[in-house]
């Protein structure tokens, strides 16, 4: 659908009547909306080399991570099978609700240099823009830190003969190479990642089915076995129907983790993306389907095919395992009977740190060069090298994410352990911002007139962003509920759950006394929603969807 701004409406209507308006007809004049200088020729500029088929697979394969395959088993254990497969469809309708509103803004305003803090500034306010952008870069790099540790710790499963160091300093720069060079590099190692994770996924399902079912060696038919005498919902920290409260809330706060800033991923990936109004609103749609069968079946596979009381699953998450050992998929496929495939899934887990890293980088990177973009970083965070790479805020993002080296002395682990809670929380405070902004860009559209005009729209709106914001800052607030039940209270454990709260307050609040804004918010009638358009559709008009000539291509086009 064109877009044609409408501004200066002398008439106010109501969300209902804004749904009713047509597209204006091609006689009448359209405004001429502006083009956001986003580089220039001293800098250069990021290049849209990004295919459907890259984007489709980046919105996958950033939510498929060690957290399904590792990470679910601590909140096996510690919850319960019935509380971790609820904690997912929960955080589920989470990050559909924020991967719809992101899809929305993006696909009407898909500008190179997109990223949620510019949409922030736009429509909510630029301290809290100033605010976002930083948090956004620091959690990404926590998180690319946290994954190239957790892949030198995967490869141990197989040698200790190398030190942890050394497996570091090769993924590392393996990653520098992936993120410094063609971003169609970046697309296609996601690309096969994502692919790979998918087999194994759909392979485990089917494989767990069939265990449920008592198809294995053991011939043992097991059901729901291991959801009865009380054990779908276990106790934690207290006892009764407290503790297993407290157990199915601990397993909402840890399935975060497994999800967290990868909704983004598609938004900073837009500004380098071919066709970005077809390509965003396709990967966002199917998006919800991904979910409900790679976590929401993964989960409840996971649930029934180990006890939450199994000791290998309670002594790899005692010891802090990171690969097969503790993955409650390998540990139930032993168990039935099956002794071939840890080997294989550890390979797996291995590719998704690796992807998930890449990814991450990736996303730091970009936003890091965004904040460039906006002036809320140093110039040289915008030169892009002659392949349309910002290789300096790559470079700049790796070395910090050098910070995984801390992990290879076990003195450090305490301090690993504050940078990865770090990003979980950082993400939930950016889901906040993000969810706040679409209902202030969603009332500007409605002022506007604009609203039945965009040119992709998600269901449940804006209701399902209510509830959305509610719920993760319920989240963010009770995330280290913990250190409150149960007399377990630490100082140490407090700051590691909460330092993340001050630390974007001093971002935010230092912002606006260095620039002497004391508005905190901008007025409806102030939010700029036609600037930029010009450019998107410049960028659309550019790629033209070919006719498939025959079946195969039809079902080709289909898929990306």
């Amino acid at each position: 659908m064109k877009i044609v701004p409408f501004l200066n409406n002398p008439f106010k209507m109501t969300e209902k009547e804004s749904e009713k308006a047509t597209v204006k007809s091609d006689s009448e004049e359209p405004i001429q909306a502006e083009v956001l200088p986003i580089s220039n020729v001293q800098f250069g500029e990021t290049k849209r080399a990004l295919k459907s088929r890259h984007v489709q697979l980046i919105a996958l394969g950033g939510c498929i991570g060690t957290g399904l395959f590792v990470g679910s088993g601590q909140a096996l254990s510690q919850s319960g099978p019935a509380s971790l497969f609820l904690s997912y469809v929960i955080m589920s309708f989470v990050i559909w609700s924020v991967m719809n509103v992101l899809g929305e803004m993006n696909t009407y305003l898909p500008i190179a240099g997109a990223s949620p803090p510019l949409y922030v500034a736009r429509w909510v306010d630029k301290s809290l823009a100033f605010a976002a952008g930083w948090n956004y870069w620091y959690a990404y790099v926590f998180l690319v830190a946290s994954e190239i540790t957790a892949a030198a710790i995967i490869i141990e499963y197989w040698t200790e003969s190398v030190p942890v160091a050394a497996w570091i300093a090769i993924v590392l720069f393996v990653l520098m190479l992936l993120n410094s060079f063609l971003v169609k590099w970046y697309g296609e190692t996601e690309f096969w990642f994502a692919i790979v994770k998918v087999i194994t996924i759909i392979g485990l399902v089917i494989l767990s089915i069939v265990i449920f079912f008592g198809g294995t060696p053991n011939h043992d038919r097991l059901g729901f076995r291991y959801w009865k005498n009380g054990l779908a919902f276990r106790e934690y920290l207290v006892k009764g129907s407290s503790g297993r409260f407290c157990g199915f809330w601990s397993a909402v706060i840890k399935s975060g983790f497994s999800f967290i800033l990868s909704p983004e991923l598609i938004t900073i990936a837009s500004g380098e993306t071919e066709a970005p109004r077809r390509n965003i609103p396709k990967a966002t749609s199917r998006f919800i389907y991904r979910l409900a069968f790679f976590y929401i079946l993964g989960t409840l596979s996971i649930g029934v095919i180990v006890s939450s009381q199994d000791h290998r699953l309670l002594s790899a998450v005692s010891k802090g395992s990171s690969n097969a050992a503790a993955s409650p998929f390998v540990i139930g496929i032993e168990n039935a009977g099956i002794h071939v495939l840890n080997h294989i899934i550890n390979a797996v887990i291995l590719t998704s740190s690796i992807s998930s890293g890449n990814s991450f980088l990736f996303a730091g990177s970009r936003s890091l060069y965004s904040l460039a973009v906006e002036g809320q970083a140093p110039k040289i965070f915008k030169r892009c090298n002659r392949w349309g790479v910002p290789y300096v805020s790559v470079l700049f993002t790796i070395a910090i994410a050098s910070l995984a080296f801390l992990n290879s002395s076990s003195s450090s682990a305490m301090v690993f352990t504050w940078f990865t809670n770090l990003s979980t929380i950082s993400g939930f405070l950016a889901w906040i911002c993000i969810l706040i902004t679409y209902l202030r860009f969603r009332k500007a559209m409605v002022k506007e007139n604009l609203l039945n005009l965009m040119p992709f729209r998600t269901s449940l709106q804006p209701y399902a962003t209510y509830i959305t914001l509610f719920l993760v800052s319920l989240i963010t607030i009770t995330n280290g509920f913990s250190v409150f039940v149960g007399h377990s209270f630490t100082a140490a454990n407090f700051i590691a759950a909460y330092v993340t709260l001050p630390i974007f307050l001093a971002l935010y609040l230092g912002h606006k006394l260095w620039t002497k804004n004391w508005k905190w918010f901008k007025r409806i009638d102030e939010l700029d929603v036609t600037s930029g358009l010009a450019e998107a559709e410049e960028v659309e008009s550019r790629y033209i969807l070919g006719k498939p000539r025959n079946f195969i291509e039809k079902v080709w086009m289909w898929i990306a």
